[in-house]
């Protein structure tokens, strides 16, 4: 054999696997209300809609369970998972604690490259709100928060949000089917950004502060009426 070795070319952009798709179909339509809280997902009607095979939605079923969106019950069988307020507290509780770490962490370690990804994320979001697209603002979002989170440093604390991720997302639809909400939670997102590209750490941290508990008593409120009507 000879001594040359095959290149590897980078890869600039990872295919999307029909799973991958799978998911975000079946994730956007939890989000939307397409399927209610408690209600059965069955693999027959899933398979027919999506047009994969029952391995395919068996894959996406678990995959939505890991992320808190699904739940399975005995003798019943998958079902979309509620969410109760002492749950929402508890992920708010975290995301309070982690983002303004974060934010405060990140507007202490700027640079140029970072402060025109940051504009550049705010902006995508900004084009995503508008266009009342969930799928768009929940991946602008996350895009914002992982830069923010990778200039800071603190990658563990991003695996624990990204584990909590589609609750967070569920809980973000929630919010933002709000009266003028989409444009409060832009407003919090520019102050967040603004802090930290300012390097103002205090203002960061309280920014991030600001936004939850807006977020917070929002969600407390639409999680109580549920409960009513139900």
């Amino acid at each position: 054999m000879g001594q040359d070795r095959v290149k590897l070319e980078r890869i600039e952009a990872v295919p999307q696997t029909l799973r991958d798709i799978v998911q975000a179909k079946m994730r956007d339509a939890i989000m939307a209300g397409h399927f209610a809280p408690g209600e059965r997902l069955v693999e027959r009607p899933l398979c027919e809609q999506l047009g994969v095979s029952r391995t395919v939605v068996r894959e996406t079923i678990r995959y939505l369970e890991a992320e808190g969106l699904v739940e399975t019950i005995p003798h019943k069988g998958p079902i979309v998972a509620s969410l109760n307020w002492s749950q929402a507290k508890q992920i708010y509780d975290i995301r309070r604690q982690l983002e303004s770490a974060a934010a405060e962490a990140a507007a202490k370690a700027t640079s140029p490259a970072f402060d025109a990804a940051l504009r550049a994320a705010l902006a995508e979001l900004g084009i995503a709100m508008k266009g009342q697209e969930w799928s768009a603002i929940f991946v602008a979002t996350t895009a914002f928060y992982e830069l923010i989170f990778a200039q800071a440093g603190h990658s563990i604390a991003w695996e624990v949000v990204q584990r909590l991720n589609g609750r967070i997302s569920r809980l973000r639809a929630l919010t933002l089917s709000a009266k003028d909400r989409s444009t409060s939670g832009l407003a919090h997102m520019t102050a967040i950004a603004d802090a930290v590209l300012s390097e103002d750490a205090r203002g960061a941290r309280e920014a991030v502060k600001a936004h939850i508990k807006e977020a917070a008593k929002i969600a407390q409120a639409v999680l109580a009426k549920e409960t009513h009507n139900d």
